[in-house]
């Protein structure tokens, strides 16, 4: 049984890049017994769980990479698996897509209760609630989200420029030294290119056609990975197609649940879950005003894409200001999310960690709407090197 395992392991490991690695791999306490990776389609959680394999695993005897989608897996069953592996003096499991095995919440429990010294390494889609999973995983596992490319490792990839992870008041406070980093560097048409290529690892695959390739991801997480996880029926799959695209189309989409139930020809509470869906999936992010008693606030306040290559891949070729304002705020909004409470704000367009305001827009923006607001700041588009509390938007791509 093991042995056709041993041989999909080792062709996997076999195209696994080793040079290149995401920023997650060093935060993660791989000495914890069981760890789950979460991300959505494309960001990376296959490369970087065999990257820790072929770091600290001498080869195949130790740990076993495997696909839970694969039919062997599904025929055989994650347990019976484990338990063979086990019995011959493998250290860990790690299993890919757990989320597309039937019932994987209860097996990967009782493999976690059965070898307790044994480590076990899983990844799932955004998709799945894993924190409230019908097991209660969450008292066993530590969960550990990984995002698509920031702007800073998209240069690191891109044998541009290495730079080291920032941190919001850094980029507050020392906004002026960070830019000087980029002296020399045609740095704002590398993050053009970034804005519309560059937050998913397979544009190193070619950029010709990366957006058809996205374009198969999205279609892919709704008929995939949401219908097959909330067990939708197939006349719901089109709204969220229809969301997705209202979405993409207006700047900072502040939702009216009546108007777009109406246009749509569904329910609000169907809309409701849409949302939720999308959002949980990692193809929007929904905003609120307030972070104070969110649980009990259903409507989001504003909704953005989950990053802006999803914009350029609904959208196409974008041109005029109001869609390059609402790439703007996408960019400003996925990168700050990686470690910070992001908030909308009534008097300006964000607050961050309940304590920042933000203004974001072009290099003519100006402080008019703010400029009574201590702690408030631009963050503005076109412009190499700030000055003062004017920062530029780029800087946000560095805060991992």
């Amino acid at each position: 049984m093991i042995e056709k395992l041993i041989s999909m392991h080792q062709e996997v490991m076999s195209t696994t890049p080793e040079t290149v690695q995401r920023y997650l791999l060093g935060q993660i306490n791989w000495d914890a017994q069981a760890i789950c990776l979460v991300g959505g389609r494309g960001v990376g959680k296959t490369t970087l769980m065999c990257q820790h394999f072929l770091q600290y695993y001498k080869d195949v005897s130790e740990a076993l990479y495997f696909s839970a989608d694969n039919v062997y897996v599904t025929a055989t069953g994650l347990f019976a698996i484990a338990e063979e592996y086990f019995k011959y003096g493998g250290k860990a499991l790690f299993i890919d897509e757990v989320h597309k095995y039937p019932n994987w919440e209860t097996e990967i429990k009782n493999i976690i209760d059965t070898y307790r010294k044994k480590q076990l390494v899983f990844s799932g889609s955004s998709s799945v609630n894993l924190h409230q999973s019908k097991a209660d995983l969450s008292r066993r596992v530590i969960y550990c989200e990984l995002k698509g490319l920031s702007f800073r490792e998209y240069l690191f990839f891109n044998n541009i420029l290495s730079v080291p992870v920032t941190t919001l008041a850094d980029i507050l406070k020392n906004h002026m030294a960070l830019a000087n980093q980029f002296k020399g560097i045609p740095i704002l048409k590398y993050f053009k290119d970034y804005l519309a290529h560059g937050y998913f690892p397979f544009f190193l695959e070619g950029e010709q056609d990366y957006h058809s390739r996205l374009s198969n991801v999205i279609e892919k997480v709704i008929f995939e990975d949401i219908a097959v996880i909330y067990n939708l029926k197939q006349s719901t799959l089109p709204v969220l197609k229809k969301i997705l695209w209202l979405a993409a189309s207006t700047a900072g989409l502040i939702p009216n649940i009546d108007n777009i139930s109406r246009n749509i020809g569904v329910s609000r509470e169907i809309i409701y879950n849409c949302l939720d869906y999308l959002d949980r999936s990692g193809l929007i992010n929904n905003l609120y005003a307030d972070a104070t008693g969110m649980k009990l606030i259903r409507k989001p306040g504003k909704i953005f894409l989950e990053n802006t290559n999803l914009l350029y891949a609904i959208n196409g070729t974008l041109k005029q200001e109001g869609e390059i304002g609402n790439v703007r705020e996408t960019f400003f909004v996925n990168q700050c999310l990686s470690g910070y409470r992001v908030n909308l704000y009534d008097q300006g367009d964000f607050m961050l960690d309940g304590k920042y305001t933000f203004e974001v827009g072009g290099k003519n923006k100006d402080f008019k709407q703010i400029k009574s607001i201590a702690e408030s700041y631009l963050a503005l588009d076109n412009i190499e090197i700030g000055f003062g509390r004017k920062i530029p938007l780029y800087l946000f791509g560095l805060l991992y």
